[in-house]
């Protein structure tokens, strides 16, 4: 029904309806996707990462477990999971981020690209809340130390999530080249959508 190819750095959204799977490939491994979802019908109801956690029991997803609005229905199930273990925690890069943690001036991250294509459905600020990272690690120590490590996908690897709502999944195919969640270098992805 959709395969596309999204160029390194740039945002997706989409509608994928209640029973359809979204496919998210990371075509040449270690590439860091950031990922948003909301009821499409109304998207004040929209992903929620404390839900997400608590219903899993952990802060790493994969197969089995459900992505949770912030009223505890489920808005995707992973189906399918050829990494293990996605970030629920490190949240989306910016340009005022970039310039807090790295210094560097001017530099677009996640959060613009979730702007932007949020705004294809007249969403905006207000309605970017913590985000899932498909295919990005951030360990977390015993004294609860954590730090993005670096992508350690395989080119090819794939995660598959049922939606069980009509919902609107936004995407961005994170452009990151100051810390190793990317190995300082963005690449394409590939997005599908089927019955």
């Amino acid at each position: 029904m959709l395969d596309e190819i999204i160029p390194a750095g740039a945002p997706w959204s989409g509608i994928v309806r209640s029973g359809e799977v979204l496919r998210i490939t990371d075509l040449e491994g270690q590439q860091a996707v950031d990922f948003l979802c909301y009821n499409a019908a109304a998207p004040e109801e929209r992903y929620h990462a404390p839900n997400t956690m608590k219903a899993a029991g952990s802060i790493f997803l994969t197969t089995g477990h459900k992505l949770y609005s912030d009223i505890a229905r489920s808005i995707f199930t992973i189906i399918e999971d050829q990494f293990g273990g996605h970030d629920t925690i490190g949240g989306c890069c910016s340009a005022p981020s970039n310039q807090m943690l790295y210094g560097v001036a001017n530099c677009p991250g996640c959060r613009e690209n979730f702007l932007t294509a949020l705004a294809r459905h007249g969403l905006g600020r207000r309605d970017i809340v913590p985000n899932i990272n498909w295919f990005m690690r951030v360990p977390v120590g015993g004294d609860g130390g954590a730090a993005i490590a670096l992508g350690v996908s395989p080119p090819g690897c794939q995660v598959a999530l049922r939606a069980e709502m009509d919902t609107l999944a936004v995407i961005s195919n994170c452009p990151q080249v100051n810390n190793p969640c990317n190995n300082f270098n963005p690449t394409p992805i590939r997005v599908q959508i089927s019955r």
